[in-house]
């Protein structure tokens, strides 16, 4: 069996990322969900290519080979995003997340509205304003479990903290989201999707210039109904 050949990084400072970089001509950052990789947007990137795009696909702190570190604060990945970025030169770019990787996005795109161009956010999964109602929550293993997690390549130590930010109040992400300037598009999975859809509703609300869609598949849109969601993309991209 032939060496595997390990991926190019960059150093962000805090962090190593690892990355996919594909094709010519205008720039798309996809942005991956937690516990996945950048090799999810395999199918996508290829259609991306073919239409005559560049992609540049970073696996998140703690995911694949990029480094596994003691701080998944959202606001650490989404500078090594940013940072990453800078290095490789890309000034502005169209991006596209799914689930955690569209929290990022968004979060992104607000803080540096200037830099994105167009923005899709597949089924992200939106805090809420104020406190919801206490309630229990399923631990980390019967998360992996229960979402057929248990045997990709991550640091399990993430899950926690960052479920753990997700589900609670921020106003910062909120003010963030408020700012974005790009043409967004926001896909929900529909019914059958553990991200309400009355939140998707109100984060389209929020944004300035957003449409929202659904495409009733569940939350991992692009992989379940890749067809229909490169078809959205690509439409929406121009």
């Amino acid at each position: 069996m032939p060496a595997r050949i390990p991926p190019p990084t960059v150093h962000t400072g805090t962090a190593t990322i690892t990355y996919r970089r594909e094709g010519t001509g205008p720039t798309v950052v996809l942005l991956h969900a937690l516990a996945s990789s950048s090799a999810t947007w395999s199918t996508l990137t290829r259609d991306l290519v073919t239409s005559g795009r560049e992609v540049i696909a970073p696996d998140l702190r703690g995911h694949g080979d990029s480094s596994w570190t003691s701080d998944y604060l959202l606001d650490s990945m989404e500078q090594d995003i940013t940072g990453a970025l800078d290095t490789l030169g890309a000034k502005s770019f169209d991006l596209v997340g799914h689930s955690l990787g569209a929290h990022l996005a968004a979060l992104l795109a607000g803080r540096h509205p200037a830099r994105v161009r167009k923005l899709v956010l597949e089924d992200p999964p939106v805090p809420p304003r104020t406190a919801p109602p206490r309630r229990p929550r399923r631990g980390v293993a019967l998360y992996l479990t229960a979402h057929g997690l248990v045997s990709r390549r991550f640091d399990r130590r993430l899950v926690a903290p960052v479920l753990t930010q997700l589900r609670a109040p921020d106003p910062a992400w909120w003010d963030a989201v408020s700012a974005i300037e790009a043409p967004t598009l926001v896909v929900g999975g529909g019914p059958r999707s553990s991200v309400p859809g009355e939140r998707l509703t109100e984060l389209a609300a929020t944004i300035p210039n957003a449409d929202l869609v659904t495409i009733d598949a569940g939350h991992h849109v692009h992989g379940t109904r890749p067809e229909e969601f490169r078809d959205a993309v690509l439409r929406f991209l121009g």
